[in-house]
Order: structure tokens, then C-alpha cells, then sequence
């Protein structure tokens, strides 16, 4: 399977509060049809995302395309999985395959270590000996739970193919813990997701212009702003030398560190930038300057559903 450089996230398609928006199928259709014909292909989602909403909205979109024009990235979600079932991983794909209007998945991935190894083990088990195999991967998983799935697929014939960790500039936790450089020596795919940390590496928001009140994020980074507005400075800065604008910094950043970005979208403006991002090469000193800055605010944005990544 051949992946594009960036994927694309459908988180904020699921309208579940978390960016302080709704959007509609008439809003992303423009979209999506963008995206497809300049070659980004590469979906991210998960049922989680609007219990569906986000599914339901990219399926619609995929009505009548080959099945080989697109790439879906979709998970399992341990907190809405059904532990009552036998077949429990079977449930979720038959749900996710109906939202989606597919019959199967080309990478798929346990959302979070709840209950680890429990689900990455289900999984082993429902895709053992079958002709068709996506890629598999685990999310928001430390470097331990990371070694013990990959040696539980392989126990299965299977292998681990991808990991999913939130990793921005200003939070290299994965980094820090070995986490990429294991993926890299093993052959596994890194996604980092949150690489504009939703928004606030984009130059849009300021301590005049802050995120949307009530938001999940707005609660994150509006106390923060003060200190995001130094990064946001430095990132203006490389902008105007690339000739981009400065959330296509932090894009081309992650690429250059060897992860495969997901970046969320939902204008057609993200679908250009990350085009854009593509282009641009960061020098060694660049990036270097990049991560001195991030550190000296010393800032904590680990989310509450992540977990010590080392």
C-alpha cells in the first residue's frame, strides 16, 4: 500500500464538541472532492467521532469512487467496543463497515491502551488467516504497549504496521521515549496526530482572537496563548521564507522528523496548505531552532486521554 505524505483527519467532522464547530455534508463535500483530485487520499476516522457522525459523513462521500482510490484509517475504540460479545471486534467493523459503505479496512488501529493487550489481542485474533489484512496499528500507546503488540500479532502471523501518537512541537513525548526511533528500525509507520495542536500552531488564534468559548480546545490553549504567540512568531517568520503560510511550518516539520501527519480539515484552504507543506524542506538548523523555542515555554499539553509515553 502506498501512502501519501499527509493523511487527513475526519475527527472534526464528528461535531462531538471538541472544536467548538458543527459542519455539515454540504460544508465538507467541496472538500473531500478537493483533497481526492489533487491526490490525498488517506483517510483518518473512528466511530468515536460523533458516535458515527464522522463515518457517516465520509461513507456519503465515497459513494461510487473505486474502492482503490481511497485509503480509510479507522479504529477501535475499547470505550464503545461491546465486552459482552464473542465477537467483539467483528461488531465494531460490521457497524464502521455500514457507516462507511465499505467492506474492509486498509489500516486499522486500537484507539487506546484501555484494557491493553486486551484489544490489540482481539484483533490478532479476528484478522489470523485472513486473505485480507489491513495494515494494523495501535493509538495513544506507550513504547512497553507498543513492543507487547507487536509480539502479540506476531504470535498470530501478524505484524504491528503503525502507530498513532499525538506528537507536535510542542510535545515530542514520543520522541523523547524512543518511540520513533523504534518505529523507524521496525519498519513501523508513525501518524502524528494534533501537529498544529488543533489550531493553535496555525497563527489564527491570539490573546485577541482565541478559541471558540466552550470548546474542548479553547479550554486547553486559550490560558496559553501568551507563550503559543512566541511559537506562532517564529513559525510566521519561516512562513514568509517558504512563501507559506505558518501552519504549513509545523506540518513540514513533523514530515521532516520521518512521522506521516493527519492533518484535520475542514476548509478548502487546509486541502491547499498541506499541498504547500509537502514542498517545503526545513534545514537541520531550522528544525533545530524550532524545538529550542517549543521547549523554552515550557509547556504541558498532554491531553487527559494520554498517558507517559516511555
Amino acid at each position: 500500500m502506498q501512502l501519501p505524505k499527509i493523511a487527513l483527519g475526519a475527527w472534526a467532522w464528528g461535531n462531538d464538541g471538541t472544536f467548538g464547530q458543527n459542519w455539515t455534508k454540504e460544508d465538507l463535500q467541496p472538500i473531500f472532492d478537493l483533497a481526492m483530485a489533487k491526490g490525498l487520499n488517506l483517510w483518518d476516522t473512528a466511530y468515536v467521532y460523533g458516535m458515527g457522525t464522522s463515518e457517516k459523513t465520509l461513507g456519503s462521500f465515497l459513494t461510487g469512487l473505486p474502492r482503490a482510490s481511497y485509503i480509510i484509517s479507522d479504529k477501535l475504540t475499547p470505550q464503545v467496543a461491546d465486552y459482552s460479545s464473542k465477537t467483539p471486534v467483528a461488531d465494531m467493523l460490521e457497524t464502521e463497515y455500514q457507516n462507511l459503505g465499505i467492506d474492509h479496512m486498509d489500516i486499522y488501529w486500537v484507539h487506546n491502551p484501555v484494557d491493553a493487550p486486551k484489544w490489540i489481542t482481539e484483533v490478532a485474533k479476528y484478522f489470523e488467516g485472513k486473505d485480507q489484512v489491513p495494515m494494523i496499528g495501535v493509538s495513544n500507546h506507550n513504547l512497553a504497549q507498543i513492543k507487547e503488540a507487536d509480539e502479540i500479532l506476531r504470535a498470530h502471523g501478524l505484524k504491528l504496521g503503525a502507530v498513532q501518537n499525538h506528537y507536535s512541537l510542542l510535545n515530542r513525548s514520543s520522541e523523547d521515549a524512543g518511540i520513533l526511533d523504534y518505529c523507524l528500525e521496525n519498519d513501523i509507520v508513525f501518524f502524528s496526530y494534533m501537529v498544529l495542536e488543533q489550531g493553535a500552531l496555525s497563527g489564527k488564534y491570539d490573546t485577541e482572537h482565541p478559541m471558540p468559548t466552550g470548546s474542548a480546545r479553547a479550554q486547553t490553549y486559550n490560558p496559553v496563548l501568551d507563550k503559543l504567540a512566541i511559537m506562532n512568531q517564529k513559525l510566521t517568520d519561516l512562513a514568509e521564507k517558504y512563501e507559506v503560510s505558518p501552519a504549513q511550518i509545523p506540518v513540514a516539520w513533523a514530515i521532516a522528523k520521518g512521522t506521516l501527519p493527519i492533518i484535520g480539515v475542514t476548509k478548502a484552504s487546509h486541502v491547499l496548505g498541506a499541498l504547500k507543506a509537502e514542498e517545503v524542506e526545513l534545514t537541520a538548523e531550522e528544525i533545530s531552532d524550532l524545538e529550542e523555542t517549543a521547549d523554552s515555554l515550557d509547556l504541558n499539553l498532554i491531553r487527559m486521554w494520554e498517558q507517559k509515553m516511555d
